[in-house]
């Protein structure tokens, strides 16, 4: 199987393509993805015959449907952003009403101020009102994300040495751990409720120890976090929307 194979699965009148991708890496299981964009992955392990492939998408066609019919509904509430007064945001899972200030004589600002995030901008610019938002956002992000793994390490006793944690916008991940042991987390997630970030976290520690998907990675999961599959799936509802640009 090369990285580029797909497959085309029909469901309710529609047809959904698969793409294929091939891991080598010990202990990989075949897992299917269905991301926010509509987009669907199958993780294929090296070593999987065509049979048990088609099988898995066979047994799974109705879910990939029924999480893409999700997120489309989700897309269909959501507009494209103009930067303006009454705009909603979101910051640790609650919603901020924009509110904007044209000042040409004060400093450019953002903060968040009795439920409202407040800018404070020189020119009438939509694209620089963006580009405050997203560099607060990483900003806070940076900050709540420390302070969030600090709070977290002490429940992972198998991690020895605090890892480095690094920021980068990804659209189809919140977070992965390198094989080096470097954690990168996405700056939207700090949009998320605090226990959707911790979910989020707490996996890519797990991967210190666990390096794939198998059946001790998910014990390991389930022993720090018994309820991780009710945050994951929170945070996947709201994906589309943290996501909105």
């Amino acid at each position: 199987m090369s990285e580029t194979d797909k497959r085309l699965l029909t469901y309710g009148g529609e047809q959904i393509t698969v793409e294929l991708v091939a891991r080598t890496r010990p202990g990989t299981t075949l897992r299917i993805k269905v991301h926010p964009d509509l987009t669907v992955q199958a993780v294929v392990p090296e070593g999987t015959s065509d049979a048990d492939l088609d099988k898995a998408l066979q047994q799974r066609t109705r879910w990939i449907w029924q999480k893409r019919r999700d997120f489309k509904a989700v897309q269909e509430h959501a507009t494209l952003r103009d930067y303006v007064s009454g705009e909603s945001y979101c910051y640790l899972g609650r919603r901020h009403l924009l509110k904007v200030h044209h000042q040409p004589d004060a400093p450019e600002t953002v903060r968040m101020l009795r439920g409202r995030l407040e800018v404070s901008i020189q020119e009438r610019s939509a694209l620089r009102i963006q580009k405050l938002l997203e560099l607060w956002y990483f900003t806070r992000a940076q900050n709540v994300f420390r302070h969030r793994l600090s709070a977290l390490l002490p429940t992972t006793l198998w991690v020895r040495t605090p890892p480095a944690l690094k920021l980068q916008v990804m659209q189809t991940q919140w977070g992965n751990c390198s094989p080096g042991g470097t954690i990168t987390l996405n700056p939207h997630l700090v949009k998320a409720p605090r226990d959707c970030i911790d979910y989020v976290i707490l996996h890519e520690l797990c991967h210190l120890e666990e390096h794939n998907h198998g059946p001790a990675f998910w014990s390991l999961l389930e022993r720090v976090m018994p309820d991780w599959g009710r945050h994951k799936a929170r945070l996947d509802d709201m994906a589309e929307l943290i996501l909105q640009k």
